[in-house]
């Protein structure tokens, strides 16, 4: 089975690990969704569209990237906390 790694901006707390949950999951071919909260890392096993996963999170408030393209830690950095749902600030 396929994984796809992402770099996920903005994830600051379990309610943010929630809604990345909840955006990536009913994704057609989604087979599993796993979330490092503090390395900003989401990795999604199956074989899921990449476009379609960085747009729900880009949609959900979490911004993100292929892990492996976000090499400056400026990509990795959150910006201003959780997506705007998160009511943890």
């Amino acid at each position: 089975m396929k994984s796809t790694d992402l770099q996920v901006e903005g994830m600051t707390c379990a309610s943010c690990v929630r809604h990345v949950n909840a955006a990536l999951a009913p994704i057609a071919g989604v087979a599993d969704v796993s979330v490092d909260l503090a390395a900003g890392r989401v990795k999604v096993s199956g074989d899921a569209d990449v476009a379609a996963l960085l747009a729900a999170l880009q949609e959900a408030g979490y911004p993100a990237t292929l892990a492996a393209a976000a090499q400056a830690p400026e990509a990795t950095k959150p910006r201003g906390g959780c997506g705007s749902s998160c009511g943890c600030h």
